[in-house]
């Protein structure tokens, strides 16, 4: 019987290749190999392993439970070899440890320069590597350990986390200059009561304004698109194409250079919790620790991320 691991490196790109494009042609030009040698490095591990990895149906490859989860493994172990090269080739400028980070939703990313002149001077041997497109399923992408690190907003801890507070920041409605309740200090749900209306989520959350604005007064505006990039939106509301709901952190660059206007959500407004989520087991010491407690020193020192 075969001591050690049946599938080599080139297996394990094979499949997370075939995942990603289901077709043996494209996942063969992603690799950089014909075709055919792709079906004989299937036929091999298929052999290897003593079992159906795929099966084909009409032009595509559909995937066995086993390879679902080869895949899934795959991804893991590959996303660590890559983060280990790069790692390497940090320590050869003097970087001890990378920290990845993602944040919840927004690709606001004016905040960083200041929060990295700051970890440089009291963690000279920590580097951040952004993780932009972990973004969209933060939690999801710490679990599979994708990033280190991600700033969320809410309350909720999920299991297998530890968590820094950071910061409190309220939402702001947000609207073209030239709109007609630009003047008013803070917005009712009458007041936008048929307004047309982007998010970048329907799913209605507790602490936010759907269910402390829109449901209480029983005044809805007009859903006329959801977009999934915040960035996005606040370039369609500048050019007058809807309103919107947003952190005040993320779009406050826009207020400030006047491309948009922002008021308060409701009298009151209302303020949402962001906090730093690690995984539980990198919680206790370590860069990842380190970098967490920093962001949330930083943050105070500067009023979160505005």
């Amino acid at each position: 019987m075969p001591i050690g691991p049946l599938l080599e490196l080139r297996h394990l790109k094979m499949i997370r290749a075939i995942a990603e494009h289901g077709r043996v042609t494209d996942a063969a030009e992603a690799l950089g190999v014909t075709p055919s040698a792709l079906s004989h490095r299937i036929k091999e591990a298929e052999r290897r392993l003593d079992v159906v990895l795929f099966t084909r149906m009409h032009k595509r490859l559909r995937m066995t439970p086993a390879a679902d989860y080869l895949a899934e493994t795959a991804d893991r172990i590959l996303s660590e070899m890559d983060r280990a090269e790069q790692d390497v080739r940090r320590m050869d400028r003097g970087v001890e440890h990378v920290v990845r980070i993602a944040v919840e939703a927004y690709s606001s990313y004016h905040w960083l320069p200041s929060f990295t002149n700051y970890l440089r001077a009291h963690l000279p041997g920590v580097d951040l590597q952004v993780m932009a497109g972990a973004g969209r399923e933060p939690v999801q992408a710490l679990t599979n350990r994708h990033v280190d690190l991600i700033v969320v907003s809410g309350e909720t801890v999920p299991l297998g986390t530890n968590h820094i507070p950071l910061f409190r920041d309220p939402l702001v409605f947000i609207m073209p200059p030239n709109h007609r309740l630009a003047g008013k200090p803070f917005i009712e749900g009458s007041d936008i009561e048929g307004e047309d209306f982007i998010t970048y989520t329907k799913t209605p959350e507790p602490d936010r304004e759907f269910a402390r604005l829109f449901r209480p007064s029983e005044s809805y505006p007009r859903w006329t698109a959801t977009v999934e990039l915040p960035e996005a939106i606040v370039e369609l509301v500048a050019a007058g194409q809807g309103t919107s709901v947003l952190a005040d952190w993320a779009v406050r660059p826009a207020i400030e250079a006047g491309r948009i206007i922002g008021a308060r959500v409701g009298q009151d407004g209302i303020e949402i919790p962001w906090q730093a989520l690690m995984r539980s087991e990198d919680s206790n010491t370590g860069p990842i620790t380190d970098v967490g407690k920093a962001l949330a020193t930083w943050s105070s020192i500067s009023g979160g991320f505005s």
